[in-house]
């Protein structure tokens, strides 16, 4: 019996997944198999640039709160960009230095706008919850706890402006809030996407219907993601069960090589496109 089997009247196993999961499967069925499914999976291309920038300063805000309270000041933060700072993806050094430098302006621009005596409730901390079917964990990427209550934090390093509308339709905050409340037993309803280029915050306030609209929208596509799993290890299934979704993503694809409806829909991207001089 295989793992996606269930005896007859038994409820079916829960279906694992993170919300970058469920939106790799809508996004693109392809690059779902390509990511999750295909073992060995297919080459990657070469690294972006873009994403060297963002782990650099994820990585240094994540260490800058796991210091001590007398430790946490603005310059520290710009020296701990430099240590997770690396090559990958820029044109060339003098790109790369370009961009260490605003990374660590941003950075500790960041940081002087914040308390560092004001600790947050979780730092990178994983969060869990089950609906209907669908067993779903994400890890944020801080978590704060304003008057009793927790909030939902997730820097940006991206040259698109956020707007509110960006955070209430975000279906990965709204899992993270729901899965908050239920890992730490305390009330999560707001959530914030803090925009480091422009310093400015966007925030949007849940309630119980907005949180249960996306927690069955989630459900929902882990059904989908469960089927196509399934079929993709019973071997009964086709390329046709996994097509590609062409669109000017295509260009920007980690699998865009081993797909040639993504080669036609979208010019090849030089690996430091993302990142504007």
């Amino acid at each position: 019996m295989t793992d996606q089997q269930t005896l007859d009247g038994m409820p079916r196993r829960l279906y694992r997944a993170t919300p970058t999961r469920l939106t790799t499967w809508l996004d693109c069925p392809r690059r779902y198999r390509f990511s999750y499914l295909d073992r060995p999976p297919p080459d990657k291309g070469p690294p972006w640039a873009h994403n060297t920038l963002g782990a650099a300063v994820h990585n240094a805000l994540a260490q800058w709160w796991r210091l001590p309270v007398e430790a946490r000041t603005v310059p520290r933060a710009g020296v701990l960009v430099a240590e997770y700072w690396s090559m990958d993806g820029f044109r060339d050094e003098d790109q790369a230095r370009l961009w260490l430098k605003r990374a660590r302006e941003m950075v500790e621009r960041y940081v002087s706008g914040v308390d560092p005596d004001d600790e947050p409730r979780g730092i990178e901390r994983t969060v869990s919850t089950v609906h209907d079917g669908a067993a779903l964990s994400g890890r944020i990427d801080r978590l704060d706890e304003r008057e009793g209550e927790l909030v939902v934090v997730d820097y940006k390093t991206g040259r698109h402006l956020l707007t509110t509308d960006d955070v209430r339709s975000s279906l990965a905050l709204a899992v993270y809030a729901a899965a908050a409340e239920r890992t730490l037993r305390r009330p999560c309803r707001r959530v914030e996407l803090h925009h480091l280029p422009s310093g400015e915050v966007a925030t949007y306030e849940h309630d119980e219907r907005s949180l249960g609209r996306h927690l069955n929208r989630a459900a929902e596509i882990a059904a989908e993601c469960a089927d196509a799993d399934a079929s993709f290890r019973s071997g009964q299934t086709s390329e046709a069960d996994f097509p590609p979704t062409p669109s000017p993503l295509c260009g920007w694809c980690d699998f865009r090589r081993h797909c040639p409806e993504g080669q036609a829909t979208s010019p090849e991207r030089p690996t430091w496109a993302g990142l504007a001089d």
